[in-house]
Formats: structure tokens, sequence, C-alpha cells
């Protein structure tokens, strides 16, 4: 079988990872550039880890032709809006901030009630996340982000410490890991192990944003879990069993009969490289 990693980075941890196993099993695993033109001869199923717009309609692209794609081009383009991600979250009953939606900082209040989280509203490395108190604070994002389309939140406080949940094909891993928008020194993450007790509200968070691969941050306000981001293929780190369950899930994507094929084709290899002995 051919697997397709959909990246810029197929030495990510998790991939790396995943290819060693699906290698060792007889497969094998290509890239494919996030700004590359369809193939002619695409693999039998992708993992798409890049989600730039040029890599979300390569997806789309694939999937028009019956290639399986994980996560779904759909669900992928989804998450990284932070306005319909809210919006959404709230319909299906899901703990998520209030949430509003700001065109650009150059039209600011007159006046700050409480602290504010300001987010992009376009989920992509290195956006805006940021804590503001007072109007000098916003001011200040303005002049640096002057026409960002962001997001308004109510500063939710939590521990200082965000319970990171990330979800490979029905397998929860979790860690702690200390908030960015908590002041003094970033602390290392601390990991979790044994059930973790907001397991089954990141399962339903996958279930209702369709996705497979996905991380779930989550704060804890109050004793109760509050949502604060939904990653779709997030970069998880030292998890033991994310890239078996991964690699298991590739697997499940192809149709059985394109996996008799392979096997098929793979025992009459075997049998050439016998008869030229």
């Amino acid at each position: 079988m051919r697997v397709g990693l959909l990246t810029g980075k197929p030495d990510h941890p998790l991939l790396a990872a995943t290819t060693a196993l699906l290698t060792a099993d007889g497969h094998l695993v290509e890239t494919l550039a996030p700004d590359a033109n369809q193939p002619a001869n695409p693999a039998d199923v992708y993992l798409l880890k890049a989600r730039t717009p040029a890599a979300i309609s390569l997806a789309r692209a694939l999937e028009a032709h019956g290639i399986p794609v994980l996560n779904s081009a759909d669900s992928t383009e989804f998450c990284q809006d932070r306005v319909h991600m809210a919006q959404w979250a709230d319909r299906s009953s899901l703990p998520f901030p209030a949430t509003i939606e700001w065109p650009n900082l150059r039209d600011l209040p007159e006046q700050l009630d409480g602290p504010l989280v300001i987010k992009s509203r376009h989920s992509r490395r290195d956006d805006l996340v940021a804590r503001v108190t007072t109007l000098e604070q916003l001011q200040a994002l303005a002049e640096t982000w002057p026409d960002e389309p962001v997001v308004v939140q109510d500063f939710a406080p939590g521990t200082g410490w965000d319970h990171k949940l990330w979800v490979v094909a029905g397998k929860v891993f979790a860690a702690l890991r200390h908030s960015e928008l908590t002041e003094g020194t970033r602390q290392p993450d601390r990991p979790l192990t044994g059930p973790h007790p907001w397991a089954e509200l990141a399962l339903r968070t996958g279930e209702a944003f369709g996705l497979d691969v996905y991380g779930v941050d989550l704060l804890e306000v109050d004793g109760e879990p509050l949502i604060v981001d939904i990653n779709a293929f997030p970069g998880i780190r030292g998890q033991e069993g994310a890239a078996q369950a991964l690699a298991a899930r590739v697997l499940e994507q192809i149709p059985p009969r394109r996996l008799s094929d392979h096997a098929r084709t793979a025992a009459e290899d075997r049998s050439d490289a016998v008869a030229l002995r």
C-alpha cells in the first residue's frame, strides 16, 4: 500500500514514527509537498498535516478523485476559523467561551471591562494570541496587527495550566502545559498518565468536528472544563502509542478490495524474486 504525507515536514516525530511502522510492515510512504500539483498517480491514502490554503485545496482535489484524506479537507479548514469553531461548539453543546468577532483592531472601544483574550480569527502558525487588561495594551496590539481579523473572549481564570488532550483514532493522550497567557517563566510540560477525566469530552469534540487526529486545549475553571482551542492534526510529541494508533487508522482507510490487491501484488513480487534466484 502507498501512503502519502501531505506536509512540508515529513520528519515531524509523529509522522516519522508512523512512517517507520508502516514501512516495516511493507508499505510505501511518500511525501507530497503542500504546494505541489495533484499527482498523476496518487497514493492510496493521505495524511493532511499541513494546513495552508494550498495544502487544503490539494487535499480537496484528491478527495474529489476518491482518495481518502485524514483529516478531511473540510474539517481541517473549518477548525482554522475561530468564529465558525465557536458557533459550532455552541450548537454541539460543548463548553466553549463566548466569542465575538472584530473585523480588525483599528476601531478600539472607549473602555475595557475586565481582562480579554484577543486571538487571530484564522488559526495558523505564529498567529495572534494575547491577554490584555488595559486599553494601552490593546492599542499596542493594534499598532502591530492593524488589519488582523480577530476574535475577542473574556479571560477565563484557570489554574495557569492548559490540559492538552490529543486524540488519534479514538485513543486519548494528555499532558499539562503552562498557559501562554500566564505571566512569568514558562514551565515544561507535565505528562499525564491514566484515564483523563475529560477524555469523553475530547472524543465528543472530535465527533462534532469530524476529526480523526486532533488536539483539544482545555482550561479547568472552577473545577469544570472549558475548551479554548481545537486543532486538526497537531504536533503530538512524546506520547507513547500515538504512532501505533495512527498507523492502524491509516490502514483502516483503505477499502478491503484494494488491500487485497496490494497483498496479491506483494505475493506475486515475492514469487518473482524466488524464481530469479
